[in-house]
């Protein structure tokens, strides 16, 4: 009942209520009735990376709290902090201002971790490089770097076949879909064989997306925010295995991991209910000659 939902502040694997059907009609009735008009999508496609620059510039690092949850989802992370864990090269794609970098860091006791954190937002990179763990870090090292996920062209200081884990953190949804094939490329590049990418990303009808009002839609699923920030919502079994990972020359990843988190998070103070919906995978990067079977959603 109302009364055991508001004991905590969140739950896991909620299904969406009885009436979440007639919700996302009236919702996506409503955005499609006003879509961005073609001669504004410019805008907000041509340039994004300075839309987030800006975005840094307003929030710097006071947005986004830090993702200390990634140890409980990604167990591999954890793994790879420990003292005998060797030679580990981390990176992560879309860093922001280090949210989930820096609880890595913070905790690591291997001396052989290596993170790299990568955005292609200038100011982004600025705030990771002032935090104090930057210089200082407890054992293992850092660097971060100025990069564009897709474009043509692979990190200065990351070399093809150099990187065990990537880290991708609601970093697809910012992209236009027609920038994903490039973007996955340039992942399975960087990878070593066996490699894994860990990821997180918006669900399709998540309470974000019942959220937006007309004139915000750029197309099916795709959305511009006020800050003219992009941001698309994935559904299980389509965009994130056939269009994303299917849709290249050749599959580039199998699947070790792929499915939809269905979250209740509460405001016990204003007796709010909110249903998020977050894709949540781990991918292998595939290696000439290996069976691609595994692929098949």
């Amino acid at each position: 009942d109302d009364q055991d939902v508001f004991s905590q502040n969140a739950w896991d694997h909620v299904p969406p209520p009885t009436d979440q059907e007639a919700k996302v009609a009236e919702a996506l009735a409503r955005q499609r009735s006003m879509p961005v008009p073609e001669s504004e999508k410019s805008k907000y496609n041509d340039k994004p990376a300075r839309h987030w620059d800006i975005f840094y510039k307003n929030n710097e690092n006071n947005f986004f709290r830090d993702r200390k949850w990634l140890h409980l989802e990604f167990p591999e992370l954890v793994a790879a902090t420990q003292p005998q864990a060797g030679h580990v090269t981390v990176l992560e794609v879309g860093c922001g201002a280090g949210n989930a970098v820096f609880p890595l860091l913070g905790s690591n006791k291997n001396p052989d971790l290596s993170i790299i954190a990568c955005d292609y937002s200038p100011r982004a990179i600025q705030l990771v490089k002032s935090h104090p763990l930057y210089e200082s870090p407890p054992a293992g090292k850092i660097a971060a770097c100025l990069w564009d996920l897709s474009s043509t062209t692979l990190p200065d200081n990351v070399p093809p076949c150099s990187v065990d884990i990537v880290v991708m953190i609601f970093v697809l949804s910012a992209l236009h879909p027609d920038e994903w094939c490039q973007a996955i490329t340039n992942i399975h590049s960087v990878l070593k064989p066996g490699g894994r990418v860990m990821l997180r990303d918006y669900g399709r009808f998540d309470l974000a997306q019942l959220r937006f009002k007309e004139g915000r839609l750029l197309s099916d699923n795709f959305y511009a925010r006020g800050d003219k920030t992009r941001v698309y919502f994935f559904t299980l079994g389509r965009e994130l295995t056939i269009d994303v990972l299917s849709s290249l020359p050749q599959p580039l990843f199998s699947i070790e991991q792929l499915g939809v988190d269905n979250r209740l998070i509460v405001n016990r103070k204003r007796q709010l209910k909110m249903h998020r919906v977050w894709m949540q995978g781990k991918f292998i990067k595939i290696t000439k000659g290996r069976d691609q079977s595994s692929l098949a959603p």
